[in-house]
């Protein structure tokens, strides 16, 4: 029973960083019907970003919260203007083509991030300095653990999506949003501008990225020019899973990946007698993504279809 609950732990831990990318997923797809395959990237500016601006002032005597705290912002102001670039130089222009160039010019600004940051950053992965105590705190008398990094991850990712549901749901820009996505022509003529509002869209979503970036760094210690790729497919995966465009969906789909992912990397070597270790976990997210879709193909809460005016 110990070992299922730290694994829950890890699977909640797990699930909310995918959930806060899934996020920036599911909010560019509502819009502009755009799957932004360079969305994995942008966390790893994130992180990267953050790794920089803590390296460069560890020798100053602050204190570890201190520095993640100041990294923060830094790292959330580069990785917006980083997103805002992409939707108006790789986005914007081929906003009426056919579907499938989008699709391949998100693939190619992908491509193209990873191997601008190999260059800025170099290619070796380097270590993430611990800036919180890394003592773990027992949830009762050695049993399951949880460690203040992943304490901070779970409170800070449910007040940023209450934060989100509160913006969609309740403020005018919210609004503005939820009109361009039902008709962007018809939102124009009431007043609303749609490139405004994608572009607000694409900052709100590398926020969340790069808030997920630091998390990722934080929690598992390094970062490197290629790690946003493996958490950026997860993520859509996630998007998919809950119901592409629905922000609910998005959250409850990073949740459940993030704990079939822990739980099966918990139990797989005993499922299959020691053949396959922790490290093909990978199998069970994707094969609940095939089920899923197989049985539900618009996701478990249902793809958003706005009825256009």
């Amino acid at each position: 029973m110990d070992i299922f609950i730290q694994q829950i732990i890890n699977g909640l831990v797990l699930g909310s960083m995918y959930a806060l990318v899934a996020l920036g997923y599911t909010m560019v797809y509502g819009i502009i019907n755009l799957i932004n395959f360079a969305h994995g990237e942008v966390l790893m500016v994130g992180a990267l970003t953050s790794w920089t601006v803590v390296t460069a002032l560890e020798g100053s005597g602050m204190p570890g919260w201190l520095l993640l705290l100041i990294s923060v912002p830094v790292a959330v102001a580069i990785c917006s203007a980083l997103n805002y670039s992409i939707e108006k130089i790789a986005y914007r222009p081929l906003r009426n083509a056919p579907r499938l160039a989008p699709l391949i010019t998100a693939m190619g600004m992908s491509l193209l991030l990873q191997t601008v940051a190999m260059i800025v950053w170099k290619p070796n992965p380097k270590p993430f300095p611990i800036l919180l105590p890394s003592e773990p705190l027992f949830l009762w008398a050695n049993g399951p653990v949880i460690s203040i990094v992943q304490c901070l991850i779970l409170g800070l990712t449910a007040v940023i999506l209450a934060g989100l549901m509160y913006l969609v749901n309740q403020t005018k820009l919210g609004r503005a949003m939820r009109a361009t996505a039902e008709n962007p022509r018809v939102a124009a003529l009431m007043g609303v501008r749609p490139d405004m509002v994608i572009s607000a869209t694409f900052i709100i979503g590398a926020t969340l990225a790069a808030v997920a970036g630091i998390m990722w760094a934080a929690n598992y210690g390094t970062v490197q020019h290629s790690m946003g790729f493996l958490p950026g497919l997860k993520a859509f995966t996630a998007a998919v899973l809950g119901g592409i465009g629905n922000l609910a969906g998005a959250v409850v789909g990073g949740i459940l990946l993030g704990l079939v992912e822990a739980i099966g990397a918990g139990y797989l070597g005993d499922l299959t007698g020691g053949v396959l270790g922790s490290h093909y976990a990978d199998i069970f997210a994707f094969v609940a993504l095939i089920l899923v879709l197989t049985l539900r193909p618009s996701g478990l809460l249902g793809e958003r279809v706005a009825d256009r005016a």
